[in-house]
């Protein structure tokens, strides 16, 4: 069943939470679990560190006009995707808790993005902001959940387990991607500039902490700094050059800048409705993120 939207929006899945997944976290993952590879493994896998607090942070800027919201589909919205944030974090903290076993200093990197995030946005920040950065951050993880798995050559030689939770992570996040929006236009009546400038700052913040927190675990792997200049060197073109994994998200990124955006003018990417069969089938989630992984060009 899908919610009826306005005209010129596209129909699009009800938010589903997901609760107590089993992605094999117990069983041996390899280190570098993403082809071999310690760039690839490591940007991933510190994308993975910034999201626990990055997830906490969107439920409490969403949670900050709940009480505001007056439209029951909205309000029914808003608390399936607190509960699908919160999931998210739990699964990625597990994920972590392998980091620490591998020597990674994850409490270390957390700290920094509580800092960030409520000592330092949450405090300083009006309210109408932060949840405009929230609504910025859900549009590029909508946008990156796409591009990671339309292409097979962007996770190629991934680890199934490890494939399979980015995949349902990507895919909770195209069925949530437009709720912190709604708030911020309908409700905290944000205005076009502050919306684009939120935008820009979430693009150069996240991209910045990703890479710093690469670094990081690479030199705390034993990596040289010469070493790390050149998986650096290299590792950039997968992440921003042709072919990389950005490539083609630009023009969706470019849409936000657009007065009249809505996230529902573009409806999830094709291996959505594949996931979610194969899901709903079978109740594994690594599997669906095999069949994803099969149908990537």
């Amino acid at each position: 069943m899908t919610h009826t939207p306005p005209p010129s929006l596209a129909p699009h899945p009800n938010i589903v939470p997901r609760e107590q997944l089993s992605f094999g976290f117990d069983q041996d993952i390899p280190k570098y679990w993403l082809a071999g590879n310690p760039f690839k493994t490591r940007f991933c896998d510190a994308m993975s560190t910034i999201f626990p607090e990055g997830e906490r942070f969107f439920i409490s800027c969403v949670r900050d006009f709940r009480d505001q919201v007056t439209d029951p589909q909205l309000l029914a919205e808003i608390k399936d995707f607190i509960r699908q944030e919160g999931q998210h974090g739990i699964v990625h903290n597990q994920f972590n808790a392998h980091l620490v076993k591998q020597g990674i200093q994850v409490d270390r990197l957390e700290a920094h993005m509580k800092w960030w995030l409520f000592d330092v946005l949450r405090k300083r920040l009006p309210k109408k902001h932060t949840l405009a950065i929230t609504a910025s951050a859900e549009h590029l993880t909508a946008i990156m959940a796409e591009a990671l798995f339309q292409r097979k050559e962007v996770m190629d030689a991934a680890d199934p387990r490890m494939y399979a939770m980015y995949a349902w992570h990507a895919m909770e996040e195209m069925e949530h991607k437009a709720v912190a929006f709604d708030v911020m236009q309908k409700v905290a009546k944000v205005a076009y500039l502050r919306r684009v400038v939120a935008l820009l700052q979430t693009t150069l913040s996240f991209n910045l902490n990703v890479l710093v927190f690469t670094n990081i675990m690479l030199r705390q792997d034993g990596f040289s700094r010469w070493q790390r200049i050149k998986l650096f060197a290299k590792g950039l073109g997968w992440v921003y050059g042709p072919g990389g994994m950005f490539m083609g998200t630009w023009r969706s990124y470019l849409r936000y800048f657009k007065p009249g955006f809505h996230p529902w003018q573009e409806p999830p990417t094709p291996v959505y409705a594949l996931w979610l069969d194969t899901f709903n089938r079978t109740g594994d989630p690594v599997e669906a993120g095999r069949v994803v992984y099969a149908s990537a060009n």
